[in-house]
């Protein structure tokens, strides 16, 4: 029988921290985080999931997120992780259209810039990239990048499953109109806090792809998001948690919260989960980040004493495509 210990729940409200935005120098981590001496040099340590209100205004949404980022490293966090359109949410697929930038543009430049000067991992969950193919196509990609603590972009995820739906309350949403499909799936990346698997918003909704990236290595598994709120209520938690348990890894969703105009919410309730599906940490509504622990210790005894992958039976239903 698996002992599963009591693990830590760190929520944090917004305003519930005032750590100087100035400065990313880690301060001392609140008791109940029970970190260890030695968590700046073992594997796993904090994550911190941002929570937010984007807009149309590039700038309010930079001073919004870049003052989280600088809170979460001043309590510890080795990676920080933004919600899909962390750069702002447009009113219109042709306001998105017009606001998008390339990967060399300013907004990723100040991240760089960020993840550097805080010396942190930084995943920005869904960044509204014009790519390559911008003259020939007048598309764009939601893009999840992740930048290595020395601001270098180390892996460039562009989402492969595109929100097309009609929703309760008239809400009607069309992805596809103005977003290109990725085309490929990328394999788990080695971070200070464990091998992440990259995916945005609605891929939470296809386990293949989260198998795909566990069969792949992956410890922790992302899910950046903008939810609606009538899908949030009554499925963002119950998704994140069974691709927790399935999957056996940690699964960390930044998610978008509140009103970003009048024609356009979100659910938020930003949250971490640990590989047995229990929510470590969760912030409910309005902007603020919420910390918890990983310990990839916990997560090998998880997959060692419930040996679920190894009881696949792909030769009966088929295995998932390797990355």
């Amino acid at each position: 029988m698996l002992r599963v210990p009591p693990r830590a729940l760190l929520c944090c409200p917004p305003r519930a921290w005032r750590a100087p935005l100035s400065s990313c120098r880690p301060m001392s981590v609140s008791p109940d985080a029970a970190v260890s001496p030695d968590a700046a040099v073992s594997p796993g340590g904090l994550v911190a999931a941002v929570q937010v209100t984007s807009t149309g205004d590039k700038e309010h949404n930079w001073q919004q997120c870049s003052a989280l980022v600088r809170r979460a490293a001043a309590q510890g966090a080795r990676a920080v992780f933004l919600p899909e359109g962390f750069d702002f949410i447009g009113d219109s697929p042709q306001q998105s259209l017009a606001l998008a930038e390339p990967l060399h543009g300013d907004i990723v430049g100040r991240y760089r810039r960020l993840a550097k000067e805080c010396d942190v991992w930084l995943s920005l969950g869904g960044f509204h990239e014009r790519g390559d193919d911008w003259e020939s196509t007048g598309r764009i990609y939601n893009c999840h990048l992740l930048l290595d603590n020395s601001g270098s972009v180390v892996a460039a995820y562009r989402k492969l499953h595109l929100f097309d739906a009609e929703l309760p309350g008239g809400i009607r949403l069309s992805e596809s109109s103005f977003t290109n499909p990725g085309r490929e799936l990328l394999p788990p990346i080695p971070t200070p806090v464990g091998k992440v698997g990259l995916a945005v918003c609605y891929d939470l909704r296809f386990p293949e792809l989260a198998q795909a990236l566990r069969g792949a290595g992956a410890q922790l598994l992302t899910f950046p998001s903008a939810f609606t709120v009538p899908t949030g209520a009554a499925h963002w938690e119950v998704l994140l948690r069974a691709r927790a348990i399935e999957c056996q890894c940690y699964v960390v969703a930044a998610a978008q919260s509140g009103r970003h105009s009048a024609s356009r919410a979100s659910f938020g309730h930003s949250l971490v989960a640990d590989p047995w599906g229990t929510v470590l940490a969760q912030c409910q509504e309005g902007p603020g980040l919420c910390l918890a622990r990983v310990d990839l210790g916990y997560l090998e005894r998880v997959r060692r004493e419930l040996p679920v992958h190894g009881h696949r039976r792909g030769d009966i239903y088929g295995g998932t495509a390797a990355i």
